[in-house]
């Protein structure tokens, strides 16, 4: 079979399955069966992918994986996270839009923590919107800044999706993590001015808003050192050692949940209920990601076997475009796929494809990883199927079209756009902190 009809089949196959309905990973194992039979020698072909499915989900690099989402759902059902976010609350006081300022400041933070930017939006989302709306906020300034940083989880460790992705793309795990500090830290810095310039500009969209009256500084300083600053030192702890190659991402993610487990009982927090639902939910998600990567490996190895990889790498090359110009390309087609298809999805269709270009054309690959990572994020918020689009109308009160979620987004999403424009053009803030791990 010509390569072109290899991919034709697969390709076609696998899109044909999810117009149908088919959760994307069973659509990948039904397309990997088909293709293993084809490609791979039949009955030997079929053996030789379960060996494969065993391999891909038994590398020592994806314990990260549970380790970090454990971190972030302790913090998150044990009711730390929105202890942090409320002494934010009462540290900021006498700023226009004073409470987008704290979704701001209170969902970066939670995200150094967390890991997860569902989690981050619904959590800001149900604690901060309903009393920002009551209090007269517009819905733009209310929900936009919530929905803005929630995707910052993507970027900064804590981060599953960057070690699933460092995993399936061959890319260093602990500097694919540290390369997204500095592009998520300048989103928040980004989506902070904006925030503040537009409520300065137009006070009509945040009400004034001194906060608490009546405080001594220490009333207002005392929940910020007792909660955040400790709970802030384990984000710090868990960069500092993979900067310092104190520790392999492994290491410094098993302290990161080890720390929040003892934090959380420290603070009398941790209870043997909210120990069990943090441990399903990581279990829940730890699977899923597993799944994904069992079917993404063996999709990949049919592209080779079959001669797509090989066929489309030839046409690319011949082309004779600059490295630039194919990266340009690669992002056009996850921003146009994140319109439409989930993180995870992105991730499985592409990646086959994308990587033996990369390799072929010499692109770094921590800077490909990280302009990956914020591809994806910017398509959290990408009409008509953004993901965090869907949690804020989830969470909103009711009364809030999703409509109104799309016009708040949009001025966020022009801010997340033109951060991945700045990255590509200084590929140093993606790789410089991991050149200094090296």
């Amino acid at each position: 079979m010509e390569w072109h009809s290899a991919l034709l089949l697969l390709v076609g196959g696998l899109i044909t399955l999810m117009a149908l309905g088919i959760p994307v990973v069973f659509a990948f194992i039904a397309i990997n069966l088909v293709g293993a039979f084809l490609f791979m020698g039949g009955e030997m072909g079929m053996m030789q992918m379960a060996r494969n499915s065993a391999e891909a989900i038994t590398s020592f690099s994806l314990i990260p994986i549970p380790l970090f989402v454990l971190m972030g759902e302790v913090l998150f059902h044990t009711g730390l996270a929105y202890k942090a976010i409320t002494a934010i609350e009462r540290l900021i006081s006498r700023v226009p839009g004073r409470l987008s300022i704290v979704s701001v400041l209170g969902g970066t933070v939670f995200a150094t923590l967390s890991g997860s930017s569902i989690a981050n939006t619904a959590m800001m989302g149900s604690s901060l919107l309903p009393d920002m709306l009551k209090r007269g906020y517009h819905p733009s300034i209310a929900m936009g800044p919530i929905m803005a940083v929630g995707g910052i989880a993507m970027l900064i460790p804590p981060s599953a999706l960057a070690v699933t992705l460092g995993s399936l793309a061959g890319i260093s795990i602990g500097e694919l993590l540290i390369g997204g500090i500095i592009p998520g830290l300048l989103m928040g810095v980004a989506v902070l001015l904006y925030v503040m310039l537009r409520c300065w500009h137009n006070p009509a969209l945040a009400p004034a808003d001194s906060g608490e009256e009546g405080m001594t500084l220490w009333q207002r300083w005392r929940p910020f050192c007792v909660y955040v600053l400790p709970l802030s030192g384990i984000f710090f702890a868990v960069v500092g050692s993979l900067l310092a190659g104190w520790a392999e991402p492994t290491e410094s993610a098993a302290f990161g949940a080890v720390s929040a487990t003892i934090a959380a009982a420290c603070y009398r927090c941790l209870s043997l209920a909210s120990l069990a639902k943090a441990l399903m939910e990581t279990a829940k998600v730890s699977v899923m990601i597993l799944f994904v990567l069992v079917a993404s490996t063996t999709f990949s190895q049919l592209l080779s076997f079959s001669g797509a990889t090989s066929g489309l790498l030839q046409v690319v090359t011949g082309w004779d475009l600059t490295p630039l110009l194919v990266v340009l390309g690669m992002l056009l087609v996850l921003l146009v796929l994140g319109c439409f298809a989930d993180q995870i999805s992105m991730i499985m269709i592409t990646l086959p494809f994308f990587m033996p270009i990369v390799s072929t054309l010499g692109i770094d690959p921590v800077w490909i990883g990280v302009l990956f990572l914020v591809a994806m994020e910017i398509s959290f918020l990408t009409p008509p199927f953004g993901l965090l689009l869907i949690v804020m109308q989830g969470v909103a009160p009711p009364g809030i079209r999703l409509t109104q979620v799309y016009q708040a987004a949009l001025p966020f999403l022009l801010l997340q756009l033109l951060i991945l424009a700045l990255v590509v053009a200084i590929p140093w803030l993606a790789v410089g902190l991991p050149n200094l791990m090296r």
